[in-house]
């Protein structure tokens, strides 16, 4: 900067200016400072000037594992819309390290990066967490009031049992597990369990404490117990996966005998197709309503606290 000073014959303060483009410089004095900085082939170190600003132009995502086709499209999704606005998106891959995870956060109370997004499940991490930092979390609460983006899961659950009931279902159940970190994915169960009352219809419910060793093995005993069980809802797309093939394996047809709806609606690459029945999230949105709401904190600009996007049923071929 001293050198296209130098060249252009202004201030230091000038070329600033000219470069970050936050001060007043008269036309012809523009001018000058760009022939300067074109004949110096002058480029703006961007890593001492977000210092200087104290915004390193970066966002981190959390993610418990990249392998998980949600997680990363998701990130990918993400990605797109930082990297539109300007912004940098550094991946954590935690496997549910709390260590990685609280890294994260010192790194934002320090300005090495400038906001967060979240998804994560070690029960550790609450206590730093506060709200005065730019933190968007996916489906988790904490105590302190952090912007949160969901699908709308009970709404999900309350689906799921009305499409079951619609094709013929006459005792349905939700099999899924259940985390003693509170989020939103436990509203599906919620969701189903009101509609199936609203229905008056009969239904079970085998919810297991994570972590589940052997959900093939849960769900074997489950219908052994309630062989008449002809619909069921799956936590999510993991479990509807595993209860098909334990259902194909006890000689119990899907769907003549048992019909099974999964929650999520994500597919390992593009070119697969979503073949069973589940409620599918609009992971897209979720994640760029989640990129926008941080890029807003950071700009210290308004954001709503609670982001709940619709879901949808996708027919598939677990259903009638």
């Amino acid at each position: 900067m001293k050198d296209v000073a130098k060249e252009a014959g202004v201030g230091l303060g000038t070329v600033s200016r000219v470069i970050n483009k936050n001060g007043p410089v008269k036309e012809s004095t523009r001018l000058k400072v760009e022939r300067a900085i074109e004949t110096l082939k002058y480029k703006p170190n961007e890593v001492a000037r977000n210092f200087k600003m104290q915004q390193s132009r970066s966002v981190a995502l959390i993610v418990p594992t990249i392998w998980h086709p949600f997680f990363s499209k998701f990130a990918y999704h993400v990605e797109q819309v930082l990297s539109n606005n300007g912004y940098k998106m550094i991946l954590c891959n935690s496997q549910s390290d709390v260590m990685k995870e609280i890294n994260y956060i010192s790194m934002l109370e320090k300005n090495k990066i400038d906001g967060l997004i979240a998804i994560t499940y070690s029960h550790d991490l609450d206590q730093y967490i506060t709200s005065h930092l730019p933190i968007v979390s996916i489906d988790r609460h904490f105590t302190e009031d952090v912007v949160y983006v969901t699908s709308d899961n009970e709404k999900g659950g309350q689906i799921a049992a009305d499409e079951l009931i619609k094709r013929g279902c006459r005792k349905i159940a939700f099999l899924g597990s259940v985390s003693d970190i509170k989020n939103e994915s436990m509203r599906r169960r919620q969701g189903f369990e009101a509609e199936a009352k609203q229905s008056s219809i009969s239904y079970h419910v085998l919810e297991l404490e994570e972590p589940v060793e052997d959900i093939s093995e849960s769900v074997r005993t489950f219908f052994h117990e309630h062989p008449d069980v002809d619909g069921v809802f799956a936590m999510n797309d993991k479990w509807a996966r595993i209860i098909i093939s334990t259902l194909q394996n006890e000689r119990k047809r899907v769907p003549e005998d048992v019909q099974v709806i999964g929650y999520d609606g994500i597919t390992a690459s593009k070119e697969e197709e979503l073949t069973f029945s589940t409620i599918k999230q609009p992971v897209h949105l979720m994640a760029e309503k989640a990129a926008e709401a941080i890029i807003s904190m950071i700009n210290d600009q308004p954001t709503d606290e609670k982001v709940i996007l619709p879901v949808e049923f996708h027919n598939g071929t677990s259903t009638k």
